[in-house]
């Protein structure tokens, strides 16, 4: 298996990527650590896990909160002895609209949330990476050079991702720990089945791609999964592109 004896943290794993995430690492063999804010939601994930074979368990954590993820941190490594990846996907907060419209606050969400979680939840890893010489952070976002109209704060933060993540890996490279981001043009089916005209963004994501589908959130585990992996290890300061060809390079 791809992380047998690995031990991960998956921050936002309640929600369906880091769900997704979680599951494929678990099945690849991996101690994962459910990190959210909400505990029924990750006790029922874990218990999922458990059920197909894995190994899983839920911590409750705020990723903005700096004393809360260096404890959790802490604790997981008191738990298991190490950590050997840590991958950040928790929820950004953003507000969509046109930039002459919306409020100073509304586009600084993403960018602020976005920058201090990614750092606040890195930082914590290294402490630990750093003394063993080997690691793993994933980051799932991504910039590019497309955008659209309309989207606030999100596409800057997640351009002001990757340059946090080239900083990160310039610096802990030495240290022999990699930094990589995930990317996708949309995952549809991440999309809440009540989100109003879900279909149509859906569809909209499918046709945006150079081979006419989208992801799948069992792609991005898989993906994340091999990542993660040491069959990745030449893999650092670089992004994974899984957007089926909706950002071109």
């Amino acid at each position: 298996m791809l992380l047998e004896n690995k031990v991960a943290v998956v921050y936002g794993a309640a929600g369906a990527i880091g769900s997704a995430a979680a599951r494929a690492f678990a099945q690849e063999g991996a101690r994962v650590f459910l990190a959210g804010r909400t505990q029924a939601t990750l006790d029922a994930l874990a218990g999922a896990i458990r059920s197909d074979g894995g190994e899983a368990q839920a911590v409750v954590v705020d990723a903005l909160d700096e004393r809360a993820v260096d404890a959790c941190v802490d604790d997981v490594v008191a738990q298991a002895g190490r950590i050997d990846v840590s991958f950040n996907v928790i929820g950004c907060g953003d507000v969509q609209q046109p930039l002459r419209e919306i409020s100073a606050d509304d586009f600084l969400r993403p960018v602020t949330t976005v920058l201090r979680s990614q750092f606040l939840t890195t930082r914590a890893a290294a402490r630990h990476m750093v003394p063993r010489g080997t690691g793993v952070i994933l980051a799932f976002g991504g910039g590019g050079p497309q955008t659209l109209p309309g989207l606030g704060g999100f596409k800057i933060a997640l351009d002001a991702l990757e340059g946090l993540r080239r900083q990160w890996a310039c610096e802990l490279g030495p240290h022999g720990i990699r930094v990589v981001t995930l990317k996708t043009g949309g995952v549809p089916e991440s999309i809440p089945a009540h989100f109003p005209e879900r279909d149509e963004i859906a569809a909209g994501i499918e046709q945006a791609t150079l081979l006419k589908r989208a992801a799948t959130l069992s792609d991005v585990g898989a993906v994340a999964a091999f990542v993660a992996s040491d069959r990745a290890r030449t893999l650092t300061s670089t992004d994974v592109n899984i957007s089926c060809g909706a950002i071109v390079d």
